[in-house]
């Protein structure tokens, strides 16, 4: 939005902006300056202080395809001024670069294939990492929220460099090989009892007991929630919306809800639920059971047909949806600008 002074006629009242976020690819076809943005690293967007980062060896980036060493600080400030509501959007997990270079914290599969986008969360340089990150993204600003995205571990399904696996496997193929292996993983496992090779062997081989699996969920999300719970510690009483899946064995960038974040006591205020296609209401349905608001994350881009949007949006509020969260304006063509009157 920066150097764009047509944004905030565009602007809804509630604002969700990028403060650490993973490598992308961007189209901005509303800008006046450019076409693409392509943010070749997960970047934080606020100034990289060595005295917040001091001893750690998993640390951001600033992103040098922006001019402002404070691109999300004068964004917020701007969008304030002028009225808006404004959330930090925070991205904890997804993070190639640091996964390429520490493949030893990354997410391991059952074949000792490493999956370099998604940091594991069982690692506590992770999470102190998630911490650290969510800390600096909202230091010193007049913000109104939080928005957590990768609060937990993503797994074998990763939407970027040409990916080729879609339609390959399976849900439940899909959900062993999302079954993080990696050595952190394994010591909670070794201390729940669980002897790790078997492990291993049954999740290669397809066929792991519901007791095996029931334990590995349990564990994974122990280490979800001690993910949360540290973030959380430094968001500075924000009110805090989680992207989350009411499917618990979800993973990627809203993984599953786990029963301590749905708790009234988690410190989470919403959930964000990834309603992109039609058909989506089950899982406002699923996610409202637990008592919290819903948060119906919908998209007017392609492959959503114009026609599409409107009963789409109707059937998500009539599941339950409280709020609709929109990705993301600044994709949207002007041919699409006058479907946003259809999220009022």
């Amino acid at each position: 939005m920066l150097g764009d002074p047509g944004f905030l006629d565009r602007a809804p009242q509630r604002v969700t902006l990028a403060a650490a976020y993973h490598s992308t690819r961007a189209a901005t076809p509303m800008h006046p300056a450019h076409r693409i943005v392509d943010a070749r690293w997960a970047a934080l967007y606020r100034p990289v202080r060595e005295a917040a980062w001091k001893g750690q060896n998993l640390r951001p980036l600033p992103p040098t395809w922006v001019s402002s060493p404070d691109a999300f600080g004068d964004a917020a400030r701007l969008l304030k001024r002028a009225g808006r509501e404004v959330s930090a959007w925070i991205v904890l997990t997804h993070n190639t670069r640091l996964g390429t270079l520490r493949p030893d914290v990354a997410v391991e599969n059952s074949f000792g294939e490493i999956y370099p986008y998604a940091l594991c969360p069982a690692h506590q340089e992770v999470r102190d990492h998630a911490a650290t990150l969510a800390a600096e993204a909202v230091l010193d600003l007049d913000l109104d929220g939080v928005s957590l995205e990768a609060c937990g571990q993503l797994g074998v399904s990763h939407l970027g460099h040409h990916e080729k696996t879609d339609g390959a496997f399976s849900a439940e193929t899909a959900r062993l090989l999302s079954i993080c292996c990696c050595t952190a993983c394994r010591r909670a496992w070794t201390d729940a009892g669980l002897d790790p090779s078997a492990v291993v062997a049954a999740l290669r081989a397809g066929n792991p007991s519901d007791e095996v699996l029931s334990t590995v969920l349990e564990i994974r999300h122990r280490h979800t929630d001690l993910l949360r719970a540290q973030v959380l510690a430094g968001t500075a009483g924000l009110p805090v919306t989680l992207h989350a899946h009411p499917d618990p064995w979800a993973t990627g960038p809203s993984p599953g809800l786990t029963p301590a974040a749905a708790a009234a006591t988690s410190g989470v205020d919403t959930l964000l639920v990834p309603c992109w296609p039609p058909g989506s209401a089950d899982l406002v349905r699923a996610a409202a059971q637990h008592g919290k608001p819903v948060d119906a994350y919908v998209t007017l881009l392609h492959p959503m047909a114009p026609d599409e949007v409107r009963p789409h949006v109707q059937a998500l509020r009539a599941a339950g949806a409280t709020r609709l969260s929109l990705y993301h304006l600044g994709l949207a063509p002007a041919w699409r600008q006058e479907l946003f009157t259809a999220l009022d």
